[in-house]
């Protein structure tokens, strides 16, 4: 019947039960985990909907970041990250692990396309890599942009990256991509940023887990 798209989730788990009770087939735009109050419960309810064939998980820097830790690998310990580890049972961890392994980095659907953190026109070329590199190293290339967006080289005052938008000005037109990772809101509603090629970027993290709320968009099967 359509999709439900839905923003950067962040440990909000009230918010993202009441986000999935739809017809529609779910579709999160990355992380999951982190800041908010149960990101177990916030897993536990998207590996069931993945188990039910009712919804799908694109790849975030924060589950990247989380299989790698499950996993041993060498990670920056943050306090959300080590918080959302306190919480994960061994069998939730083994069931994480493996759906984040699994998780695609970007989504073509139609004339929308769904990435967490920024779009490249490679996407429009060739699917996903297959399989998160959970084993380590620097994600580079297309991978990079996806998960991270375009960073500018400079440091914001809060100590985070700072990111540009200068890839909305590549996306075609009639193409329309969905995407979390910064959160862009002025007024707590999804900001829709348009391109000088005559796309469109439509950007959902309004702030769940982060002392805002979790956002999301419905879109109609195309007849």
């Amino acid at each position: 019947m359509g999709v439900r798209v839905v923003g950067d989730v962040h440990g909000d788990l009230r918010a993202f039960a009441h986000a999935v009770q739809t017809g529609l087939f779910v579709l999160q735009l990355g992380d999951l985990v982190d800041y908010g109050p149960d990101s177990a419960g916030v897993l536990r309810l998207m590996l069931r909907l993945l188990e039910e064939g009712r919804g799908v998980f694109l790849l975030g820097n924060h589950e990247l970041r989380l299989a790698r830790a499950l996993a041993g690998r060498t990670v920056r310990m943050t306090d959300t990250l080590a918080a959302t580890l306190a919480q994960l049972d061994p069998g939730l961890r083994e069931r994480t692990l493996a759906a984040i392994a699994a998780a695609p980095a970007w989504i073509r659907w139609h004339a929308t396309l769904f990435v967490h953190g920024g779009f490249h026109t490679a996407m429009l070329e060739s699917p996903p890599p297959h399989g998160a590199p959970i084993g380590g190293g620097r994600v580079q290339d297309v991978l990079a942009r996806a998960l991270y967006g375009e960073p500018t080289g400079r440091t914001q005052p809060d100590g985070y990256p700072e990111r540009s938008l200068r890839w909305v000005d590549r996306i075609p037109r009639g193409l329309t991509v969905y995407c979390g990772h910064d959160r862009r809101s002025i007024d707590g509603r999804p900001y829709r940023r348009a391109g000088r090629a005559g796309g469109e970027a439509v950007f959902l993290d309004t702030g769940a887990g982060k002392g805002g709320h979790l956002s999301w968009i419905d879109l109609k099967a195309p007849q």
